[in-house]
């Protein structure tokens, strides 16, 4: 059960587009960008606004790692390819019953997930990058492909 006092539980109910599915998907594509295919650039993470004057070690995980970024089409074309692995033909079928229609939905929700701190953005990112980066139908289902046994 999420935690009512969570950013996230605030944004399914200020937001009422995508189901928290949609949401975790993301995250995990994000992640299987990363650990899978080896996208995203290595930038050194953005300081605080109010850091301490205490210089200390970074902590694993914390932010003031590096981290590594995607821009709004390379994480689309790995949220495709997520997809495709985790639900085949039916990808497109599991995403429309979040309320995820078109690339544009996924700007949304990772604009939604900044706008809440849960996802960071560059001065370079835009909503609109995620706008058009392909066709569901074309993406998940025409390219997904069946072969049959030859008899």
């Amino acid at each position: 059960m999420l935690d009512p006092s969570h950013p996230i539980a605030k944004l399914l109910k200020d937001d009422r587009r995508y189901k928290i599915d949609a949401y975790a998907f993301v995250f995990e594509a994000l992640n299987f960008a990363h650990t899978q295919l080896g996208m995203g650039i290595e930038r050194p993470a953005e300081p605080e606004e109010e850091e301490e004057e205490e210089e200390e070690e970074p902590e694993e995980g914390s932010a003031k790692e590096a981290e590594r970024h995607l821009t709004g089409q390379q994480l689309c074309e790995a949220i495709r390819q997520y997809a495709l692995e985790q639900y085949g033909f039916m990808a497109q079928c599991v995403l429309n019953s979040w309320g995820v229609n078109s690339t544009g939905d996924f700007g949304e929700i990772v604009f939604n997930l900044i706008d809440i701190g849960q996802m960071r953005k560059t001065t370079d990112d835009q909503r609109e990058d995620f706008d058009n980066v392909f066709d569901f139908e074309t993406g998940f289902r025409q390219s997904f492909k069946i072969t049959l046994p030859e008899s």
